[in-house]
C-alpha cells in the first residue's frame, strides 16, 4: 500500500496559494502541548514541547509490528508541526515572552485515545520524556482564511495584511471568540534559508 502523505492528499489544507482564500477545515486528530513564552528561547518551554510531539508521533509511526501495532495501522508520512497562537493579558505583540501557544502534530485516523495512552509509557521509557503535558484531541477548526507565507516569521504581518483585506472584501469578519491564529510549518528553519521558508497562515472567520 502506498504511504499516505497528508500534505499531498489534502492540497486544500496544505498547499494554499500566496493569495488568500477561504477554507472550511474539517475535524482532525492532533497530539497537542500547551505552553507560554518565546518560541526562540532555547531554554524555554517551546523546544521541549516540539521534542515531545515528535517523540510521540514517531513512536506511533514506528510501532507497526508485533502485538502493540495499532488496529487499522497504515504507512504514512508524519504531518508537519503546527501551532495555535494568542497573547496573554498584556497584549504586547512585540514581546514574544507574552505568547500563549498550543504546539501540535496531526495524527492518522487509527490513533485513538487507547493508542495514545499506550504510546506515552513507551516514550517515557525509551526517550526519557515527560508526556504529562501532551494530550490527544479532535480539533474542529471550521471556517478560516488562509495563505501561504514565504519568508521569515518576522515578515508575517505583510501576509496577514493581505488576508485582512481579503476578509473585508469578501464578506467575512474575524472570529477569535474561542479560536486562535494558526500556523503550519512546512519548512525546517534549521535547514532552510529564511527567505525560502514556507508557512501556512490561517485565521478564523465567520460571515459578516
Amino acid at each position: 500500500m502506498e504511504k499516505i502523505d497528508y500534505k499531498k492528499a489534502f492540497p486544500d489544507l496544505y498547499k494554499p496559494k500566496t493569495s488568500p482564500s477561504a477554507v472550511d477545515v474539517p475535524p482532525m486528530t492532533f497530539i497537542m502541548v500547551d505552553g507560554k513564552g518565546n518560541p526562540n528561547d532555547p531554554n524555554g518551554e517551546y523546544p521541549c514541547a516540539v521534542e515531545l510531539l515528535y517523540g510521540l508521533s514517531y513512536t506511533i509511526k514506528m510501532n507497526k509490528k508485533g502485538e502493540t501495532r495499532p488496529n487499522g495501522y497504515f504507512e504514512y508520512v508524519v504531518p508537519p508541526l503546527e501551532g495555535l497562537w494568542s497573547l496573554d493579558d498584556s497584549a504586547d505583540f512585540k514581546n514574544k515572552d507574552t505568547f500563549l501557544w498550543t504546539s501540535m502534530i496531526r495524527q492518522p485516523e487509527f490513533v485513538t485515545a487507547e493508542v495514545f495512552a499506550e504510546t506515552c509509557p513507551m516514550v517515557e521509557e525509551k526517550k526519557h520524556l515527560d508526556t504529562a503535558k501532551a494530550r490527544l484531541e479532535i480539533f474542529s477548526e471550521g471556517l478560516c482564511v488562509q495563505c501561504m507565507h514565504i519568508g521569515p516569521f518576522d515578515d508575517e504581518p505583510a501576509t496577514l495584511d493581505k488576508m485582512d483585506a481579503f476578509i473585508r472584501e469578501n464578506g467575512f469578519v474575524h472570529d477569535f471568540a474561542g479560536r486562535r491564529h494558526h500556523e503550519i510549518y512546512l519548512s525546517d528553519p534549521r535547514k532552510t534559508e529564511p527567505a525560502k521558508m514556507k508557512t501556512i497562515l490561517r485565521v478564523p472567520v465567520k460571515k459578516a
